[in-house]
């Protein structure tokens, strides 16, 4: 056979195989019923709470990602000026401007650079600095310019304004598409179900004929040569970029 089956791989598809399933409700063939009424009704208990899960992860996706794009650039900025300020503070302990015993009080116990980088590490470093920089100032100290400690304050105050509520849209966003991962299972075995019911009815068709009318109840039947021409361009791409990227190396 040139034509192989290949279940939804997408949620959208999952769902539109269950509707066309149900669409066919009591057709029969040759007076044989080609999907049980179970069937039908397994699909519909099925298919909203899963459409609904599908529909509740899109929309926490789209907040989320949403959200993100102010998020980013807040904290790129905050984390460049924390860093800098690090950077610069530790500079002026090396040249004596700064005394290293002040340096317990930022949390930093040597000289070497923290990773400011991870979103919790930069809450906690940037609420150390800037607490530990106010308290040297109001004691008489000399404040660290470029940058100040009131630059980075406001930077790093518009991150963390920010930081709680993106941790929340990717909570709501992770426990959604989790709901949905735990349902897909259950939908692609009764998928499985009502695709193998429909081809034991169609099972004595000529081929050509069984997949065109399989086609109503949703089965998706794929071109085995078509997938196989496309590996093939995958693999002659693929190899086509090898020996470019070799040309560039000689």
């Amino acid at each position: 056979m040139s034509y192989y089956r290949r279940l939804p791989n997408t949620d959208i598809g999952r769902v539109e195989a269950l509707r066309r399933a149900i669409s066919m409700e009591g057709f029969q063939e040759n007076g044989e019923l080609v999907l049980s009424y179970r069937t039908i009704e397994d699909a519909r208990q099925l298919i909203v709470p899963f459409d609904k899960a599908r529909i509740h992860a899109a929309q926490t996706k789209e907040a989320r990602d949403k959200f993100s794009r102010t998020y980013r650039p807040k904290y790129r900025m905050a984390q460049l000026y924390v860093n800098h300020f690090i950077q610069v503070l530790l500079m002026a302990v090396q040249r004596g401007e700064i005394k290293k015993e002040i340096l317990p009080a930022y949390g930093l116990e040597t000289k070497r650079m923290p990773d400011v980088y991870p979103e919790t590490s930069l809450v906690e470093w940037g609420e150390r600095i800037i607490r530990a920089e106010e308290a040297r100032i109001s004691s008489g100290g000399i404040p660290i310019y470029n940058p100040t400690i009131a630059k980075v304050k406001v930077h790093w105050m518009d991150f963390h304004e920010d930081y709680e509520p993106m941790v929340r849209l990717r909570e709501n966003w992770e426990k959604a598409q989790e709901e949905v991962v735990r349902m897909r299972p259950a939908v692609d075995d009764l998928i499985l179900d009502i695709w193998n019911q429909v081809g034991k009815v169609y099972a004595a068709f000529p081929w050509l004929e069984q997949v065109n009318r399989s086609a109503r109840f949703g089965v998706v039947y794929y071109d085995r040569k078509d997938r196989e021409r496309r590996r093939a361009e995958r693999e002659r791409l693929k190899e086509e970029n090898r020996r470019k990227q070799m040309n560039l190396n000689i």
